[in-house]
């Protein structure tokens, strides 16, 4: 006999699991939220999850609550008996603390791993890791989930005789060939140099845009000091425009007004994270049927690569 299935949805996600549920086919799951004059909150799971296949969408982005509300629903459901619990994790908050590259640093991605694990999910699923490594930092089964079916289809609608695809940085150089192989374009990159954290002191072109519609692909906005940066050397260069593609719009600080004042003709990006100022450069892209259909192929034991195969045979040349 089948498990039942049960979707539950973190507080500050809920936007985006409403859509996912609703893509599923089913009703989230009734979860309570209490919480306390000192800031401290208990998540209690209102109805029974014994044995079943239970689901807790929860990006992990600032406030730190975020992860501290999605652990204890774990622990919640695996008091409660649970028969399998996976972490769906649009948005994978500490993902920047790969590595320790200076000397007494935390590695936040690890230790991210460890609670997550320790609390008591068997199965974690999320989006466009900053550092694909990180999916080495668990010891449980780990669903690594693209973004690009989704811009492929958005990039298709435009003009293929004039788009190149650019990474704003060498870091970002494989994201950006695989985007330029799919749809038989030529790629870039830029160089670029920092001073310090969220900071681009200067960046170069390697290779030529001179009136080509360029394409910035990245995992993530923050800041967007490096896109803005990208996105006025290629003009300089003689791009006839630049628009960008991200997963996750992080938008911190001013980041927002940045992009508006910026050469950036758009700005493309993910539901992962919710979007609370508008604008008229910004367009949002659901990732709810790519998750709901990854939860369904969880539950049915099948193969989660398979749809980008499936996918990525419509753009093949």
């Amino acid at each position: 006999m089948a498990q039942d299935v049960k979707l539950f949805s973190g507080t500050n996600s809920r936007y985006l699991a409403e859509k996912i549920a609703l893509e599923y086919g089913q009703e989230l799951g009734n979860i309570e939220i209490q919480r306390f004059k000192d800031g401290e909150f208990q998540p209690v799971i209102k109805e029974s999850v014994r044995g079943a296949y239970v689901f807790f969408i929860q990006s992990t982005f600032a406030p730190s609550d975020n992860l501290m509300e999605l652990l204890l629903m774990i622990d919640a459901a695996k008091r409660a008996s649970a028969g399998y619990i996976t972490a769906v994790i649009p948005y994978y908050g500490m993902a920047r603390q790969d590595r320790k590259d200076k000397p007494r640093v935390a590695i936040g991605a690890k230790l991210v791993a460890d609670l997550l694990t320790a609390a008591g999910a068997n199965r974690i699923v999320t989006m466009e890791l900053h550092a694909a490594q990180i999916q080495g930092f668990f010891d449980i089964p780990f669903d690594h989930l693209e973004s690009t079916p989704i811009f492929y289809e958005y990039l298709k609608s435009l003009d293929q005789e004039r788009l190149i695809i650019a990474s704003p940085d060498i870091g970002g150089t494989k994201r950006a060939r695989n985007y330029a192989q799919y749809l038989d374009i030529d790629f870039v990159m830029a160089d670029k140099h920092r001073k310090k954290a969220n900071e681009v002191a200067e960046m170069h072109v390697i290779g030529d845009v001179k009136d080509m519609d360029v394409v910035l692909v990245d995992d993530m906005i923050d800041t967007g000091g490096t896109l803005c940066k990208a996105a006025e050397v290629m003009m300089q260069q003689g791009a006839r425009s630049v628009r960008a593609v991200c997963t996750h719009p992080i938008f911190s600080g001013n980041a927002i007004e940045r992009l508006e004042n910026s050469s950036l003709k758009e700005v493309v990006v993910c539901d992962t994270l919710p979007l609370e100022t508008k604008s008229e450069k910004i367009k949002v892209l659901s990732v709810a049927s790519l998750f709901a259909t990854a939860i369904r192929n969880t539950h049915e034991h099948k193969s989660i690569n398979s749809l980008f195969i499936r996918y990525m045979k419509k753009f093949e040349v």
